[in-house]
């Protein structure tokens, strides 16, 4: 059994723990706020930005641009990109891991064809170093400053629209988290290359263009592309910060209950070497008789 010493170091371990765990429990809520906030505030702006997309390729159905554009090519998909969006840092319960699930089972499904990733975030990067041969780029600290920026989001896009541009890769997705709530977040694999269109006659364009509706349409395209990037960053960030959050949480409760333990422990221990000692000195005094 434990000594007394032993079991009082334990809980002031546990302690130590606990507050580091509800420290990062709130640094977590406060960039939760923020990274959530990003991301309500992009989604309209996405939305809006795929529906003028939409609008101005039914303008331009049948045009030479619209048929010749190199991001509306469509070949078979031989060479397949996957853009896997991890977090620089752990201690998020199952993020990280979920995410490279994922893109196993997406390469896995793709077993015929040859699958480049493209890596976001530290923690992809440190596991498929080791397990996977074909990569095309890996984008570490992006996600360690204060928020997520544009910049590094355009070059990525810009990167991604010339390797499909010069029918390097065939097709284009992306594996990543969607933040929903604080609870939960859910994972995606989305196609982004080539740009889904819709079919002739569904969707009546509502614009009256001062410019070729097919000019715009090749101007706005590699806006659409850089915009997903930029869009699953930020949707990332926001899911990693709840994950973060709730297993700080729950490491914070899980160490009360420790120390609830110990502290039971402890004080059995206690009342046991008290009442050695009392016999002790009963038995001491009955022997004095």
């Amino acid at each position: 059994m434990a000594s007394l010493i032993e079991i009082r170091r334990r809980i002031r371990s546990v302690k130590n723990t606990q507050q580091i765990t509800k420290a990062m429990k709130m640094v977590s809520a406060a960039k939760l706020r923020r990274a959530q906030d990003r991301v309500i505030a992009a989604r309209p702006y996405a939305a809006m930005l795929d529906h003028v997309v939409r609008n101005l390729a039914s303008a331009a159905a049948g045009s030479d641009v619209v048929e010749s554009h190199p991001l509306l090519a469509r070949r078979p998909e031989q060479r397949i990109q996957l853009v896997v969006v991890t977090a620089d840092t752990g201690l998020a319960g199952g993020f990280n891991s979920n995410v490279i699930k994922l893109a196993h089972r997406f390469i896995r499904e793709h077993s015929g064809q040859t699958v480049i990733l493209e890596l976001l975030g530290r923690k992809g990067r440190d596991y498929f170093r080791r397990r996977h041969s074909d990569f095309s780029g890996e984008h570490t600290t992006l996600f360690l400053r204060g928020s997520v920026e544009a910049a590094p989001a355009r070059a990525i896009a810009r990167g991604i629209v010339e390797r499909f541009s010069k029918a390097e890769v065939d097709s284009v997705y992306i594996a990543v988290n969607h933040f929903r709530s604080v609870l939960s977040c859910e994972l995606v694999i989305q196609k982004m290359l080539p740009v889904e269109l819709p079919e002739s006659g569904t969707e009546t364009a509502n614009y009256i263009f001062e410019q070729p509706a097919e000019k715009l349409l090749a101007e706005a395209l590699p806006r659409y592309v850089e915009n997903q990037i930029f869009r699953a960053m930020l949707e990332s960030a926001a899911a990693y910060n709840a994950a973060r959050m709730t297993a700080m949480d729950a490491a914070t409760r899980n160490a009360g209950e420790v120390i609830d333990k110990l502290t039971l422990r402890m004080n059995r221990v206690r009342q046991a070497s008290i009442t050695g000692q009392i016999i002790e000195i009963v038995s001491g005094a009955a022997a004095q008789e």
